[in-house]
C-alpha cells in the first residue's frame, strides 16, 4: 500500500443545465491540464438570476489530485 501526498486547488464551474453540470464542467476542465485527479469537495453554490428564472449555476469546488512521486 502507498500513501499518498495530495494537492488542493479551487475553481468555480458554472452551467445553465444545474449543479451537477456545473461540477462536471470544473473537472473535466481541469482534467485537460492536471493529471490523477482523485476527489472533489463542493465549497459554495450560487446562480445567476435571470427574466425571474436560473439562468447559470456556479459551485466553487475543491479537488485533490496526487502528486506523482519519483521512484529512487
Amino acid at each position: 500500500m502507498h500513501d499518498h501526498t495530495y494537492k488542493i486547488i479551487e475553481l468555480s464551474g458554472s452551467s445553465s443545465e444545474g449543479i451537477e453540470g456545473a461540477i462536471q464542467n470544473a473537472i473535466s476542465q481541469t482534467a485537460q491540464s492536471i493529471e490523477h485527479l482523485r476527489w472533489f469537495e463542493v465549497k459554495e453554490i450560487r446562480g445567476h438570476i435571470k427574466e425571474d428564472g436560473v439562468a447559470h449555476y456556479q459551485v466553487i469546488v475543491k479537488i485533490g489530485f496526487t502528486i506523482e512521486q519519483s521512484m529512487t
